[in-house]
């Protein structure tokens, strides 16, 4: 089945707020075998809303419209789409009971505009709104077609969705879309991709699909079945071969980010960490914190920003600054044994570099960042350091030495660095 979201709304055209409802809806659909073929995003006009109605409709098997079903003039979707399917609208007295109650509770006077609300044909499945005022709608013609109508804000929409009308999508398709995402790092795209050219190139059912993220890269692989265990069994081949080819970069699965491994990774072997931070200006602990349960493993974290700072609170020598300079293997050598010593906590994480726009030089470019981590065992201190050049404008240079030292802090704990 093919499907087809129309966005509703004028302040979605505006830039004025980003378009998570198709986001959402899309990744829901594919998990139950329906494919989203095209993503439309209309002002608050009828004619233009009718008009890509009607497109939708010529080329897809199921239209799901977001948005523009609230009391105002300007919310219209409902009324389009029933005008556009040639159905009457009445009183549906079980959403109208609801919002009778729903204002009551709240003790303030309903104005008339919001019965608009709980109109409906009656040969439509309404959908109840267990946060918000308005309902939604599904509706099946008779060719097999199926239109729904959905409010905008995502947390109404998403619980409609999930609760009412995925159910009746479901029972539609009798398969299942399963998929499988492996997240990578260290490597680039394009050498990645020729890596695993061959199976690219073969794919079938499951499909692989390579794509950049926000400084990793994700493998998704995704198969079509009948149910969830037929589908694990064709992703199972194709996920051992992208292994044997990518393992050495694959840091995590599905939803995993850095710091989720990590923190798990830290928790199972009952590790704790620090962190000292220059250029990334605290965003190493930022992100680990940022992780339920990084109580449990997470020391401390000091910004040493300045010389002065590095020297009192990591114990880095004066000598070392004046020699190589603060962006330096020697002085995140300084820093991250330094930390140890300072925290007393098992690994060490510790980074030095030129983050820019301004501050760098032809032998100290910006970008260039020295990131070093520390690990103690029962054989003493181990202690990595690697210099990295990375490109583009200052937030991106901060996010990428902090995804390093993350997967190398990994990497060290697990013996792979």
């Amino acid at each position: 089945m093919r499907a087809e979201i129309i966005s509703v709304g004028t302040e979605l055209l505006l830039g004025q707020i980003a378009n998570t409802d198709a986001q959402f809806i899309s990744r829901e659909l594919a998990a139950i075998g329906i494919g989203t073929y095209y993503h439309t995003v209309v002002g608050d006009n009828w004619d233009r809303v009718v008009d890509a109605i009607a497109k939708a409709d010529e080329r897809c098997d199921v239209v799901i419209m977001t948005g523009g079903l609230g009391p105002t003039d300007d919310d219209l979707t409902k009324e389009a789409l029933c005008h556009y399917l040639g159905l009457e609208m009445v009183r549906h007295q079980k959403s109208y009971d609801s919002l009778i109650k729903r204002f009551g509770s709240l003790n303030k006077p309903m104005s008339e505009n919001n019965l608009k609300q709980v109109l409906f044909p009656e040969c439509a499945t309404v959908l109840d709104n267990d946060f918000g005022t308005a309902p939604g709608m599904l509706y099946e013609r008779e060719d097999g077609k199926i239109f729904a109508a959905l409010p905008g804000p995502p947390f109404e929409l998403c619980p409609m969705f999930t609760n009412y009308a995925l159910p009746i999508l479901r029972a539609k398709t009798g398969k299942v879309l399963k998929s499988n995402v492996l997240r990578i790092y260290g490597i680039g795209e394009s050498s990645a991709e020729m890596l695993v050219k061959d199976i690219l190139r073969e794919q079938t059912n499951p499909t692989v699909a390579p794509l950049l993220g926000n400084g990793d890269i994700t493998f998704r692989i995704t198969a079509m079945a009948d149910n969830d265990e037929e589908a694990e069994r064709l992703i199972a081949p194709v996920r051992r071969s992208l292994y044997e080819r990518l393992g050495q970069y694959i840091y995590g699965e599905d939803d995993d980010t850095p710091e989720k491994v990590l923190v798990r990774e830290l928790i199972a072997k009952g590790l704790t960490i620090a962190t000292a931070e220059s250029c990334s200006g605290g965003l190493i602990a930022s992100r680990i914190t940022d992780v339920s349960g990084s109580s449990a493993v997470f020391n401390e974290g000091f910004v040493t920003y300045a010389n002065e700072a590095k020297m009192k609170h990591l114990g880095v020598k004066k000598e070392t600054l004046d020699e190589f300079g603060a962006v330096s293997e020697q002085t995140a050598r300084e820093m991250v044994t330094g930390l140890i010593a300072a925290t007393g906590s098992d690994v060490a994480v510790a980074v030095t570099g030129i983050a820019g726009p301004t501050g760098g030089t032809p032998q100290k470019p910006v970008g260039l960042v020295y990131v070093g981590v520390a690990v103690r065992d029962d054989h003493g201190i181990r202690v990595n350091v690697t210099k990295n050049n990375f490109i583009g404008p200052r937030d991106k240079i901060k996010f990428n030495t902090a995804t390093t030292a993350i997967i190398n802090a990994l990497k060290m704990i697990n013996g792979k660095l």
